[in-house]
């Protein structure tokens, strides 16, 4: 009886030598119980035996996890665009440097033909998920996406997590004439401390002169900014930082935020939380600036769904 303990204790360390491998959050594996009970000094199968049961059903609650881990993707694919699969928190706290775009449909779209476009989004080194609709294609294609980090969100977001952090200096571009002015007074009363240290709303089509460029160029320069927030459409944002990012070595971290700097001055209305929830922002968008964005949502954009499905066909296609 004795060596029939030892042989099931040696099974036990085993067990739950295996269950504490790996890398995702585990359940503990449990303590090992005494050969013989230290009261009586008879053999301790019954309790031997529920140890080593704990532990068999401990280690593989933990493969589980493990599998499930490994099931989410570190980046999905949608409509040939690497999308990063991150939530917030993972976001930010990583990001240190680089550029950074938020795809959403329009931009999925504007990718299917657009040369530049695809070459500006080919030197970002992020790409997070910026629609709720993105959100549920990756979840129709069997590759959910942890979290919508939007750069409506993203900005307001950025400046509060770095909100103690004096090394994080902001330099906003974007908005017709006083909006990043305006941006920049809001959101510094609300951090607290001068996050954004200059702001600049540039003239209408400035991307097409080079000499205003240049000059934009050297403000930023100039400034003591190590992060810099473009809020200026797409694809003018996109493009127009790739294209003059070798000449700004101040520069850490590239934002292109789109109507982020609107919304943070208050000069565009936000949707409601729950129609963003919805995934149906682009409604209250629409009817905001119906002029303006009825072709990107009811002809632009519509073709979205009928490729959507057309690679969800290929992968089952694929797999069969």
């Amino acid at each position: 009886m004795h060596e029939e303990i030892q042989q099931l204790q040696r099974q036990l360390r085993g067990a739950a030598f295996i269950s504490g491998l790996g890398t995702v959050s585990r359940l503990e594996a449990p303590e090992l119980p005494p050969i013989a009970d230290p009261k009586t000094g008879q053999p301790n199968t019954k309790a031997v035996y529920r140890a080593f049961r704990q532990a068999v059903l401990t280690s593989s609650a933990n493969v589980l996890r493990e599998q499930q881990a490994a099931s989410i993707s570190q980046a999905v694919n949608i409509l040939n665009v690497e999308i990063d699969n991150l939530s917030m928190q993972e976001f930010l706290g990583q990001l240190e440097q680089g550029v950074v775009f938020t795809p959403n449909v329009d931009h999925l779209m504007k990718l299917q033909h657009d040369k530049a476009f695809v070459a500006a989004y080919q030197q970002a080194d992020y790409r997070v998920c910026d629609s709720q609709v993105l959100l549920y294609a990756a979840k129709f294609l069997g590759d959910p996406i942890k979290a919508k980090i939007s750069g409506s969100d993203l900005f307001p977001k950025f400046c509060e997590y770095h909100a103690q952090n004096e090394a994080i200096k902001i330099f906003l571009m974007g908005g017709a004439e006083g909006i990043a002015a305006q941006a920049r007074s809001r959101l510094n009363r609300r951090i607290g401390r001068e996050i954004i240290v200059a702001d600049l709303s540039p003239s209408f089509g400035f991307e097409k002169n080079p000499k205003e460029c240049l000059e934009i160029v050297q403000l930023i320069r100039q400034s003591s900014a190590n992060v810099l927030v473009v809020g200026v459409g797409a694809p003018k944002q996109e493009i127009w930082i790739t294209k003059h990012r070798h000449m700004l070595p101040n520069i850490d971290i590239f934002l292109a935020v789109g109507a982020a700097i609107d919304f943070e001055a208050g000069n565009k209305p936000r949707s409601p939380e729950w129609m963003s929830h919805l995934g149906i922002e682009w409604m209250h968008r629409l009817l905001s600036e119906p002029q303006r964005l009825w072709k990107r949502y009811l002809i632009e954009d519509m073709p979205f769904f009928a490729l959507l499905f057309k690679q969800k066909l290929r992968k089952f296609l694929a797999g069969s």
